[in-house]
């Protein structure tokens, strides 16, 4: 069962962010990319509390992704990763970021802190941060 609304339109965008911004990282690394993407669409909390669609998601301003801004999101989506987001999309998580609305890709380690958020955990080369209970506690709820 779907976790958020998404047309096939919207599958694609989502495809295509998380191949522009984590494909070096593989399929788990788009994947765990994949899940604050649609944890940013699924919450009304923080920052996100108007994000309610993929696309605004995707194209968020301020607070958005690097892909869209330099253009490496414009890239046809793949079955690939169509199929990833589709996963995503019916309530898979995936460890480290199972509860998270951020992720960057540092220079060295992941810093304990980013913005005031925990980190969960890194994959390959990216960090990943959830907010806490009190702040977002909807990030954390079941399906």
């Amino acid at each position: 069962m779907a976790v958020i609304k998404a047309s096939s339109s919207d599958v694609d965008v989502l495809a295509r962010l998380m191949r522009a911004e984590a494909e070096g990282d593989g399929e788990l690394g788009m994947l765990t990319a994949g899940n604050v993407m649609v944890n940013r669409t699924r919450v009304r909390c923080m920052d996100f509390g108007n994000v309610n669609t993929i696309p605004h998601m995707a194209f968020q301003s301020p607070g958005g992704f690097e892909a869209v801004q330099k253009g490496y999101f414009y890239q046809h989506a793949r079955e690939k990763e169509r199929r990833l987001a589709r996963r995503l999309i019916n309530g898979e998580r995936f460890h480290p970021a199972e509860n998270s609305l951020w992720f960057f890709r540092p220079e060295g380690s992941c810093p304990a802190q980013w913005w005031g958020q925990w980190n969960t955990g890194r994959f390959k080369a990216h960090c990943f941060y959830s907010p806490t209970q009190e702040a977002c506690s909807e990030v954390y709820s079941t399906y």
